[in-house]
């Protein structure tokens, strides 16, 4: 008799555990389906996407490092000991290249260098480049008189390229890259939103239009209204457009790809990672190495590149950031073309054809 009892407690058990995980199920079942699901998937992903958020711009640019400085060194004697202390003060070993001072200089304009050490003569020549970057050129100007102060040596700290006067911090021109970047993909956004009806060629000619006229628009305020930074029109106005469509594109493919969670990856890719390892606030020598590295080939960073090659060295334009640019917008541009039935507009293509 215990021994039925105690089956019996058993099967009942069971039974009762199967209904709870059965009852689990169906309630959960029943909030996935609901108007609550979606909202509290927001909840989540919003407060990760916060701390992500503040986690890679600090991680990025609160403690600026400098990883492995290119320097032109014009001149070879015993001065040379010098860079070494440079080297100490500043916590970091340069790429030392040795140039003639015209060399050096033609290795400015490609901005294969940021600052040209020369020590011919009695004292030390140290030029920094400023528009390469602000806070690389901040740097050298602090180390180079510490170290020539070590060793007696007068060290004449000058700027060969220094920022507009409007702007002095460098970051002009990181803000409006963000910009351009920013509403590119807020634009496809929109266009998803309240202008589902168009077909995929039609949501394409839009995106263009958008990203034509707000490049023209950021360059209009910035230069013509504020007079923060003198842009040479055509060229900014090409980046910034080609910055907006390829942003723009971006969201569109992740739009078929993900659906109504397409925000996820494009904030993730363009805001969390793109902008913070772009160079723009911190140049990328001084950037942790692996933002560094990556931030050339992402939207962001080859707009800065282009956009801040164009107002300070041009004529010494390079061709990886456009076509970083454009390899992003054409492989968007294909994913989103393969799976364009997926998109909001589909029923009504498919009506006109």
């Amino acid at each position: 008799m215990p021994l039925t009892t105690s089956v019996a407690a058993r099967v009942i058990t069971y039974s009762d555990h199967m209904a709870s995980r059965a009852g689990w199920r169906g309630r959960w079942a029943e909030f996935r389906d609901s108007r609550f699901s979606a909202a509290t998937a927001l909840v989540f992903i919003f407060a990760a996407a916060a701390a992500l958020f503040a986690g890679s711009y600090t991680f990025a640019m609160a403690n600026p490092t400098p990883h492995s400085l290119p320097l032109a060194v014009v001149g070879t004697n015993e001065k040379a000991k010098l860079i070494d202390e440079m080297e100490r003060v500043a916590g970091t070993a340069f790429q030392l290249h040795e140039y003639s001072y015209e060399q050096a200089l033609q290795a400015v304009d490609e901005q294969r260098v940021f600052g040209i050490v020369d020590l011919r003569g009695n004292g030390v020549r140290l030029d920094v480049v400023g528009a390469a970057g602000a806070s690389v050129a901040q740097l050298l100007a602090e180390v180079g008189p510490q170290a020539g102060a070590t060793y007696r040596v007068p060290v004449a700290v000058t700027d060969l390229r220094p920022l507009q006067r409007g702007d002095p911090r460098g970051l002009a021109l990181f803000y409006v890259s963000v910009a351009a970047t920013l509403v590119g993909f807020l634009g496809a956004i929109q266009l998803n939103m309240h202008a589902s009806a168009l077909s995929p060629v039609e949501r394409i000619a839009f995106t263009a239009g958008y990203a034509l006229l707000g490049g023209f628009a950021i360059v209009a305020v910035v230069d013509w209204l504020l007079g923060a930074i003198r842009f040479p029109f055509v060229e900014v106005w090409g980046i910034l457009a080609l910055t907006m469509f390829t942003s723009g594109m971006v969201f569109t493919m992740f739009n078929v790809l993900l659906g109504r969670w397409a925000m996820v990856p494009t904030w993730g890719l363009l805001v969390l990672l793109g902008n913070p390892s772009s160079g723009g606030v911190v140049s990328w020598p001084l950037l942790p190495s692996a933002l560094g590295l990556i931030g050339s080939w992402l939207p962001p960073g080859a707009s800065v590149n282009a956009t801040h090659t164009a107002v300070y060295f041009g004529g010494h334009q390079h061709a990886q950031p456009f076509l970083v640019l454009t390899a992003w917008a054409l492989v968007s541009g294909v994913v989103f073309w393969i799976w364009r039935d997926r998109h909001p507009g589909r029923n009504n293509s498919a009506e006109r054809n």
